[in-house]
């Protein structure tokens, strides 16, 4: 069967929405650096110049892609509201764990597209970064302590020595 055959008229939101989600699927064994429009053009069954006409520039679907893929590393791991404040907390970093085994080249983009020149990419990184800090900073609300400036600001930290880890750990 040719490419002509596999080819299917989406609508504009939905075309968009598939390239988005193919490339997540791809970031599952590449990093987002070697993910080729080519490969997700062709797995669409468009042409690259088609994905081009979704995407203004490589680097805005390598973006889209990247937020995609954060928007489902949060969405996995929020805490269960539900559960005793330990407990939850102890799911969420259980889930970020499956989460990155499941998809080591994926979170290693989120996380070095902070280092890289692209100020969305940094920005994305900063504020998955910043979400996961505020989930351990509600859970420690949560279990009656205050936290000040310097504790948050260690928070902070903490989730970007996690983050290193984890890297060398995919590594």
């Amino acid at each position: 069967m040719g490419t002509r055959d596999k080819r299917t008229r989406l609508d504009p939101v939905a075309r968009r929405a598939q390239l988005i989600a193919l490339g997540v699927e791809m970031l599952a064994t590449r990093t987002l650096d070697a993910l080729s429009v080519e490969d997700i053009a062709k797995k669409a069954g468009i042409s690259r110049g088609l994905l081009f006409h979704y995407f203004s520039s490589k680097q805005e679907f390598h973006t889209e892609v990247a937020r995609a893929a954060a928007a489902e590393l949060l969405q996995r791991t929020e805490p269960d509201v539900s559960l005793p404040p330990v407990e939850a907390l102890r799911g969420a970093i259980g889930a970020f764990v499956d989460y990155v085994e499941e998809n080591p080249d994926n979170y290693k983009s989120l996380v070095r597209g902070a280092a890289s020149g692209d100020a969305d990419m940094r920005a994305l990184s900063e504020s998955t970064r910043a979400t996961l800090a505020a989930r351990v900073i509600t859970v420690v609300a949560d279990m009656g302590l205050q936290m000040g400036p310097q504790a948050e600001l260690s928070v902070h930290g903490w989730v970007a020595f996690v983050e290193e880890c984890v890297i060398r750990w995919i590594d």
